[in-house]
């Protein structure tokens, strides 16, 4: 894992009222933390942003960020991403894994066959699922990311044990 790695925590949707405030989508489990990663960056590094929330609003936090003083300033910046450092972010317990460190993983069977590659990691609600590019197929397949399933993530070594239902990759 690369050490410069930037994690997207959130994107402007635009301009809030006309005093040049913007509305922020915060990706952060607790949305207010995205302050404290600050400076927010773009994701080429060619903008550099402080944070002050100051209230929480439909569907997102209104937020001023540093540079941007009109509405025509804010809304420039509609769509833009927000980006961190990886290492600006809190370590996490066991078995608590930040979604971009799963990207990329090889995901092997209990008896070591390679199933494929991590290429998402999706929630529509009902718990995370793996988005994995099947060996020698050309559809993705949804594995469930839980404990039964995914016995073991192995960050170090850049793979995951998994014990998949039945009939989920087409070879099995």
């Amino acid at each position: 894992m690369t050490t410069d790695q930037k994690i997207c925590v959130g994107a402007i949707a635009g301009a809030y009222g006309v005093a040049g405030e913007v509305r922020l989508k915060s990706y952060c489990a607790e949305p207010t933390d995205i302050a404290n990663y600050a400076p927010l960056t773009t994701e080429d590094g060619s903008r550099s942003f402080t944070v002050s929330l100051t209230r929480a609003i439909k569907n997102g936090l209104a937020v001023r960020l540093s540079g941007v003083t009109t509405k025509e300033d804010a809304d420039a910046l509609k769509g833009v991403q927000l980006f961190v450092p990886r290492d600006a972010l809190p370590s996490l317990p066991d078995d608590e894994y930040y979604h971009s460190d799963l990207i990329g993983l090889q995901v092997l069977d209990t008896g070591g066959t390679v199933l494929g590659a991590v290429v998402n990691v999706l929630n529509h609600g009902a718990g995370d699922l793996l988005e994995i590019k099947a060996e020698g197929q050309s559809d993705t397949v949804l594995m469930p990311f839980s404990l039964a399933v995914v016995p073991t993530v192995d960050l170090e070594s850049g793979r995951i044990i998994s014990d998949p239902p039945e009939g989920l990759f087409k070879d099995e």
